[in-house]
């Protein structure tokens, strides 16, 4: 078959959760990405909110089981000689769509085409096809190294849990409760100092409260650094759940910068300056303080944006006081304060 030879490798990924202004709720989850021709392909797929089957929050029979189905050592689970390449990342329900391909061997290398989008036992690439993207072909040995490399460390471990550390402790319950509730981990302490090394190593960031001190904050880092563990630490920008919730989120994503969607957001003067890679849909969220100390929260924009920068006028009301943006996309979020 002929096919163009295309380079083959992994990266870790991540479907951003939110916790939604009508009190909904998005799922975090940690992925494992394929990479073709060092771009991610789920960028390929235009505005998909989806994951691949690679996931570190399956069991480990489950996750070896994709493994080896992509290396072609068991049988398709999809009539035709299709596989699933990401589905939905909330229930994973074939009924609520999914990207398949068919996956072949042609002597040692490895072939995926026919890239298709179906939500039931049948594709009909024809009709729900996505002809632009493929075939593929990988060099067997690199593509069989990418996966086995998997099979060797089994599923890639999550670090999916947080250390809150505040005075307000009503605050920190109301944003572990959250973030439980997206399938985040969260602790509250005031105090890390002593804690053993096994026990810190299961955490992934450290997100402070406005009202801890600098020497607390040096503590701390000084217990992780002690520890030999390299911890993302979120500095809080305003006592909001949500707001804090998508700083945790941003501090969370392990992706490299040149594989994510999103990868710029600053505010000044009442414009925000957004930065993709691939077309996809942005929403930007407000959060604000009034001088009240009372929080709002108001979305100020939902559209879909092409690669490259993109200046977004704010609504005045939506970013008066002491206001923050949050841009999310499937798969990343950025936080930034409104500067003016």
């Amino acid at each position: 078959m002929s096919a163009e030879y295309a380079t083959f490798g992994l990266a870790p990924a991540m479907r951003a959760g939110a916790v939604l202004a009508d009190g909904d709720y998005e799922a975090h989850r940690d992925f494992v990405d394929f990479v073709v021709d060092g771009r991610p392909l789920l960028h390929r797929l235009s505005d998909l909110d989806a994951v691949s089957p690679l996931a570190s929050d399956v069991p480990p029979a489950i996750f070896t089981a994709q493994v080896r189905g992509l290396l072609l050592e068991t049988q398709a689970p999809l009539p035709g000689g299709r596989y699933l390449l990401y589905g939905c990342p909330e229930c994973e329900d074939l009924a609520c769509g999914a990207v398949t391909a068919v996956i072949e061997r042609d002597g040692d290398d490895y072939i995926w085409r026919d890239f298709a989008w179906q939500t039931d036992e049948s594709a009909d690439p024809e009709l729900n096809g996505y002809h632009g993207i493929g075939p593929f072909r990988f060099h067997g040995a690199e593509y069989c190294a990418a996966l086995g490399a998997l099979l060797d460390g089994g599923a890639p471990a999550s670090r999916r849990r947080v250390l809150l550390i505040g005075a307000r402790v009503a605050v920190l319950a109301k944003l572990a409760a959250a973030l439980r509730t997206i399938g985040i981990g969260a602790d509250i302490t005031r105090d890390a100092t002593g804690v053993p090394a096994e026990e810190l190593r299961q955490y992934g960031a450290v997100a402070f409260g406005r009202a801890v001190t600098a020497d607390e904050r040096a503590a701390v880092r000084r217990s992780f650094e002690h520890a030999g563990l390299d911890v993302a630490y979120v500095d809080g920008l305003a006592p909001i759940v949500p707001l804090l919730v998508a700083q945790i989120e941003q501090a969370l994503d392990r992706a490299p910068i040149e594989q994510r969607r999103l990868t710029g957001l600053v505010t000044t003067d009442g414009v925000a300056y957004v930065e993709v890679t691939s077309a996809c849909r942005v929403r930007l969220t407000a959060h604000r303080l009034d001088r009240l100390y009372r929080t709002h929260t108001g979305e100020v924009f939902d559209g879909i944006l092409e690669p490259g920068r993109h200046r977004v006028t704010l609504d005045p009301k939506a970013v008066q006081g002491e206001a923050f943006l949050v841009a999310r996309t499937s798969g990343s979020v950025l936080v930034a304060a409104v500067t003016r």
